[in-house]
């Protein structure tokens, strides 16, 4: 995870899963806003559990890269069997992917058990998922003094509010609110994790007075004076001050314009309705018209 894609494809999963989610809680709500119930993951047209094996796949496959691939030797143990500094945090990235694994087979196994608390254990095993992952950057080997650990520290305050979101939906199952602050955070930390990346090893984006160096085997962003570092620290809080104004924007635009779809699609079908109660009406009166229309008729000839 400690490069450019090693943090921006597992940020736009993040994103487009929060975005998934969002789109689909603004959708129920508007859809049946008095018996509204948050779901903690959405069933695809086709294929049921799509979103979970998504994020297995994803999981896997980071899992696989941090452990077997990224480190020296593809393997994160030295040959007497301890793990070199170097690789500490290949093995918490790792961590971070290992929990979010469980919480997508444990969400699948008990979506097919259905016990009677389904609900409320789902959105627990996404609260321990998020835990872990908040636990381990706030614990991260890495250097939380340098710009890269303030880019982390802003991360941190995006996975608390998934955290904190997710453990209200287990008391408060019908609050829209926690649902659409649980997917707002998803998206911010998947927004950020990406940004993160594109800014802290792009060369051409690295702040002035800083530069890009390589300790043991990873690059890592260090300023020549202490003016620089906090300059390019401000400039992180800056950044993630933007970037949360444009995720507010666009969670609330997607709710607006949602809520305003939804109610065209009530109008019309009142329209429709209203359309097919005055012709059924018209049809009724016809019939008990016309059996009087023809014995006039009858009559007359």
């Amino acid at each position: 995870m400690g490069n450019l894609m090693g943090h921006v494809l597992p940020g736009l999963g993040f994103f487009l899963i929060g975005l998934w989610h969002l789109l689909n809680q603004v959708k129920l709500h508007a859809s049946h806003p008095k018996t509204y119930f948050s779901l903690p993951w959405f069933p695809s047209p086709r294929i049921k559990y799509l979103e979970l094996y998504v994020i297995m796949a994803g999981t896997l496959v980071s899992i696989s890269m941090e452990l077997f691939v990224g480190p020296a030797r593809h393997t994160p143990f030295d040959p007497d069997g301890t793990i070199p500094f170097n690789h500490l945090r290949n093995l918490e990235h790792a961590g971070i992917s290992a929990t979010i694994l469980l919480y997508a087979v444990f969400t699948l196994v008990l979506d097919r058990a259905s016990p009677p608390a389904k609900h409320g254990l789902t959105h627990f095993v996404g609260a321990v998922a998020f835990g872990q992952e908040l636990l381990l950057f706030h614990l991260h080997s890495t250097d939380h003094m340098g710009v890269e650990g303030q880019y982390h520290w802003l991360l941190q305050l995006a996975i608390f509010v998934s955290f904190s979101a997710t453990i209200l939906g287990i008391p408060f199952p019908s609050s829209f609110l926690t649902s659409l602050a649980r997917s707002f955070g998803i998206m911010l930390q998947g927004g950020w994790m990406a940004a993160m990346g594109i800014l802290l090893w792009t060369p051409g984006l690295i702040p002035k007075g800083c530069f890009i160096n390589n300790e043991d085997g990873h690059h890592i962003v260090r300023c020549r004076t202490v003016e620089a570092m906090e300059r390019a620290k401000s400039l992180a809080n800056i950044q993630f001050s933007w970037y949360v104004n444009a995720v507010t924007i666009l969670v609330l635009s997607i709710y607006l314009v949602c809520v305003r779809k939804a109610e065209e699609d009530y109008e019309r079908l009142s329209k429709e309705c209203d359309e097919d109660q005055k012709e059924l009406i018209q049809r009724n009166v016809e019939a008990q018209i016309n059996p009087y229309e023809k014995h006039a008729k009858t009559s007359n000839y």
